[in-house]
């Protein structure tokens, strides 16, 4: 099985694949010991073929496949692609468009969240994968027979499954549905990964303001020196350090060596200073200017219950839609929604709101009711209390 090697090969591929109506894609990558993700393999299909694109061939350009990424009359589609999207957006400055991811669709189409492949391919394009080969060392050359069947097969079944959802969303007058979502896969801002945006991907164990706002700048100060080095973050250093920091608040070089999590040794590198810097920084941050800590988020009195009928409810309009409720709404949209009528989420807007949203606030209010009928939950609307006293009345 041949990969495409030359950039003149691949121009060739591109321009051929530019009459299809759709291709899918896939990639191989290695990222265990860089920041960056090392791009090993490219694979596309179109709806006869499929091919291999080696982005590691010597003196290739991928020019041409990132144009086609970009060509506006061909579906790119591909199964969980943001990490796809990330090497695509970092390597070559482009957003495949227009975009179908199938974990997507498949949340829309009654299969849950976050399904895998695998299961797709098995209950759609009722073919097996084989798994020997996904622990493959993708920068090896030259790949075997086998690995080379293993990584195409990842978009020639993709095919099946792409029509199928494509044609169920039409069906079900879904499309809009998930183009929210797509949108988000989309944006530029989903890949750039600003370094004073990272302590948002910590769950931070920290308790009051000052802490936070050291632990802000100890992630932005590693995220920085994680990209400038091409390491991965917690090569540069572990969580539970940051934490340690935050919580600790060292103010010199010597005090780093007597805390437990904080490598041995690490006062007298070249990246102590950067970090003894950041804790100065944090430390002098205006508290205003620091958000609160997530776990002292403080919710009005009596929140709690009206956010469990509100998860009930959830649950079982995302039974009757048959589709994920991850992709209706998430608990802290529930708890905005039950703190505030005018929350500014997305599940109080489109049709989001036609299938929950509009029901969450009536249940909110009392305008709607929960009850077991037989074995089956069931929600309805409630008469107003001055009716049915009016009604009593008037008997």
């Amino acid at each position: 099985m041949d990969m495409i090697t030359t950039t003149k090969d691949l121009e060739t591929l591109c321009k051929k694949l530019e009459t299809a109506p759709y291709i899918t894609v896939d990639t191989e990558f290695l990222r265990d010991k860089t920041y960056w993700p090392k791009l090993c393999l490219i694979q596309v299909a179109n709806t006869e073929e499929g091919f291999l694109i080696d982005p590691l061939a010597e003196g290739i350009d991928l020019a041409p496949f990132y144009k086609l990424m970009a060509h506006p009359k061909v579906i790119k589609v591909f199964h969980a692609a943001r990490q796809d999207i990330e090497i695509f957006y970092h390597m070559g400055g482009v957003i495949p468009d227009p975009l179908f991811d199938t974990q997507i669709a498949a949340m829309a189409c009654g299969f849950g969240e976050s399904v895998g492949y695998e299961t797709l391919v098995r209950k759609i394009a009722r073919e097996k994968v084989d798994k020997t080969s996904r622990f493959t060392d993708w920068s090896h050359r030259p790949l075997s027979e086998k690995q080379l069947a293993y990584a195409l097969a990842d978009v020639t079944h993709l095919r099946p499954v792409y029509e199928a959802f494509a044609k169920q969303l039409s069906d079900q007058g879904r499309v809009r549905w998930v183009a929210e979502e797509m949108a988000i896969l989309q944006s530029p801002a989903t890949y750039d990964l600003k370094p004073e945006d990272a302590w948002k991907r910590l769950k931070a164990r920290v308790k009051n303001k000052r802490q936070l706002g050291v632990l802000m700048e100890l992630a932005a100060w590693r995220e920085r020196e994680a990209q400038s080095r091409d390491l991965p973050r917690n090569r540069v250093m572990k969580d539970d350090a940051l934490f340690e920091l935050a919580t600790q608040q060292p103010k010199a070089l010597k005090d780093l060596d007597r805390l437990r999590a904080v490598p041995k040794g690490f006062s007298g590198s070249r990246s102590a200073a950067g970090l003894m810097e950041a804790i100065k920084k944090g430390m002098a941050t205006p508290e205003e200017d620091i958000p609160e800590p997530g776990n002292n988020r403080v919710m009005p009195p009596g929140i709690g219950p009206i956010v469990e009928l509100l998860k009930v409810l959830l649950k079982l309009k995302a039974e009757e839609h048959d589709v994920a409720s991850k992709l209706i709404a998430t608990v802290s949209e529930l708890e905005e929604i039950a703190a505030s009528d005018k929350a500014k989420v997305p599940s109080l807007t489109g049709w989001r709101r036609e299938i929950f949203g509009a029901d969450a606030l009536a249940l909110k209010h009392g305008k709607l009711g929960l009850s077991v009928k037989g074995k089956k939950l069931v929600a309805a609307p409630l008469r107003e209390e001055n009716e049915e006293s009016t009604a009593a009345a008037a008997d």
